[in-house]
């Protein structure tokens, strides 16, 4: 008997954030935040408390936070080739979940995503829209959702740019949301000050 299709949810975790630290040394996805948890592990809650069925891609020389996230339930799949570029991490995650109905592809360094936000992407893939992102004041932002019928084309991509190419397409879905967290990302230190900020208003 066939195992019923599923809707996958992807967390790329395997970039080096140069950008964050330019010698290597701090990795952005494990900066501890004020609850002791890390940032990866935030942006992993959030996809986890909509999709129970997910992976998470890691380097191969960052044990600390596939370790975190293995804690957490998820499975890490290690990606020998990250550092060609953000479609290799992509590849690795769907040729190891190929049996999908259809992936929601996060980013490991934006803990802001509103779990609400994810559960309405899902709920735009299952009702039958084929590539959905995200969209507030006008502009796009991430999670982003492929159904089954794009993995070739996923499969196909190359380089840095991740699935761009695909979202220019008329086909794409966009979902209106109430949240700036999808256009916020820990890139820098001062985007983690500002985060950490953020919450101790929020808990104030």
């Amino acid at each position: 008997m066939t195992s019923p299709l599923r809707w996958t949810g992807i967390l790329l975790a395997a970039g080096r954030g140069r950008r964050f630290d330019a010698s290597g040394q701090q990795d952005k996805l494990l900066q501890t935040l004020a609850d002791g948890k890390s940032v990866a592990q935030h942006s992993a809650h959030n996809l986890l408390a909509v999709m129970p069925h997910m992976v998470a891609v890691t380097r191969p020389d960052n044990a600390v936070l596939s370790d975190q996230l293995q804690a957490m339930g998820i499975v890490c799949l290690v990606c020998h080739d990250a550092d060609a570029g953000m479609a290799n991490s992509l590849k690795c995650a769907l040729r190891a979940t190929a049996d999908s109905e259809g992936w929601l592809i996060a980013l490991a360094d934006m803990p802001m995503v509103k779990p609400s936000t994810i559960t309405q992407l899902c709920d735009a893939l299952q009702a039958g829209a084929e590539i959905v992102v995200p969209v507030l004041n006008g502009q796009r932002g991430n999670p982003v959702g492929f159904a089954r019928k794009y993995l070739p084309q996923l499969l196909d991509l190359q380089g840095d740019v991740g699935a761009r190419s695909l979202l220019k397409s008329d086909l794409v879905t966009q979902v209106m949301v109430d949240d700036p967290g999808i256009h916020q990302d820990i890139d820098t230190p001062d985007a983690l000050v500002d985060y950490l900020a953020a919450m101790a208003r929020a808990e104030a």
